[in-house]
């Protein structure tokens, strides 16, 4: 099973965890991890882009001009997609859903490919507990500092306190989040994951 090391909220090495080779050792399927990306990526989106159709664009009640003798060729309204302020023919709609779906082993083996990328990419940080004594910003980023933490992190606990949201909120590419909203974008999006030992055991146990 790979080992890594657990650190204290002050960045000392304490003691060393196994970790469950069935959720952060197995073969990576990267299909399917691609699959649970886009199918993310597709969640986030509101779907409420929207544009009018002839019927919606207020106004062109009446023929803008007769039908005949003007020189000018027919039309029966200025609202017309082809006029300027007219209505869009196959522009958005607000009722359109992006929404879609995906079986919960394939969204498991995606989560545990990507935990298993971190921890073969060494990528993972163990910690006791992160428990922040302030709300402090400049302790947190003590806290990242002691860890050697560069870049983007991503936070994983199984307990929100009002310092550790206080504390992180305003520190720009990193996020904080529970164990149980741990989701396979979010773990490939960061350069490192930071995860309390509680943590750990709380995903292998949904994971295994």
């Amino acid at each position: 099973m790979p080992k890594i090391d657990v650190y204290n909220i002050e960045g000392k090495k304490v003691s060393d965890i196994e970790l469950n080779e069935n959720v952060f050792g197995i073969k990576p399927n990267e299909k399917i991890v691609h699959i649970a990306l886009v199918n993310y990526m597709a969640n986030q989106r509101q779907g409420t882009a929207n544009t009018k159709t002839r019927a919606e664009v207020a106004g062109g009640g009446r023929k803008p001009w007769r039908q005949k003798g003007t020189g000018n060729a027919r039309q029966g309204s200025i609202r017309a997609p082809h006029w300027v302020g007219g209505g869009v023919v196959f522009g958005p709609n607000a009722n359109r859903n992006y929404t879609k779906k995906m079986n919960k082993k394939e969204r498991r083996l995606a989560l545990k490919s990507a935990l298993t990328y971190k921890a073969n990419d060494k990528e993972i940080i163990a910690i006791e507990k992160f428990d922040l004594e302030s709300n402090k910003t400049r302790d947190f980023l003590k806290f990242l500092e002691d860890l050697k933490v560069n870049g983007k992190a991503l936070i994983v606990t199984t307990e929100l306190t009002d310092n550790n949201i206080l504390a992180t909120r305003n520190v720009k590419n990193v996020k904080l989040v529970l164990a149980n909203e741990l989701n396979t974008y979010d773990v490939l999006a960061y350069d490192k994951l930071i995860i309390t030992e509680d943590a750990i055991k709380y995903v292998e146990e949904v994971l295994k």
